[in-house]
């Protein structure tokens, strides 16, 4: 279904984006609320909920198959820290820049990219409850006590997860020949 929202979304599709819009705005309010700490108002964060929306309709053939979900994380993430940017008056970071292929990486070097891509696969691999206490903390910036909390685990459990999973990274990382 989601492939299929995709493809009409690229068509630019009014009724696909209403779908979307209507399946992921508490996901984007969730990330943006989370990337901001909490620092924006209610306003401010509609305001960049909507503005995500805006730009998934301006940039929707970026979007692939498979990768609606993250893409929009993405973007929510990004414009969530510009606004953020914007309430201090510091420089923004552009949307525009974000190239689908480098696996929510901004960065031009190649050296990057494939650090990236390995990471991704590496990630890929971890199993859960430990993958998705990962993904929480540095990707939607959850603190440790939230994710105790909204997960049900105790909090020193978190933390070791969050360690043990850390170095199974690096080491992982340094057996396919990357230097840490």
């Amino acid at each position: 279904m989601k492939d299929r929202l995709v493809k009409k979304l690229k068509q630019h599709d009014e009724q696909a984006l209403a779908a979307i819009i209507e399946q992921y705005s508490h996901l984007v309010a969730y990330v943006i609320n989370n990337v901001t700490k909490g620092s924006l108002s209610k306003e401010d964060i509609e305001e960049t909920v909507a503005d995500v929306f805006v730009t998934l309709w301006n940039n929707a053939e970026k979007v692939q198959d498979g990768k609606l979900k993250g893409y929009i994380c993405t973007i929510a993430r990004t414009k969530a820290l510009n606004k953020t940017a914007a309430l201090k008056h510091k420089p923004l970071l552009n949307i525009d820049d974000y190239d689908p292929e480098d696996d929510f990486s901004i960065e031009d070097s190649t050296e990057q990219k494939d650090i990236h891509h390995e990471l991704r696969n590496i990630i890929s691999e971890i199993d859960r409850p430990d993958r998705d206490i990962l993904i929480r903390h540095y990707y939607y910036d959850q603190t440790v006590s939230q994710i105790a909390r909204e997960m049900k685990i105790n909090l020193e459990t978190v933390k070791s997860k969050l360690r043990r999973t850390r170095e199974k990274i690096k080491q992982k990382l340094i057996e396919r020949s990357y230097s840490i």
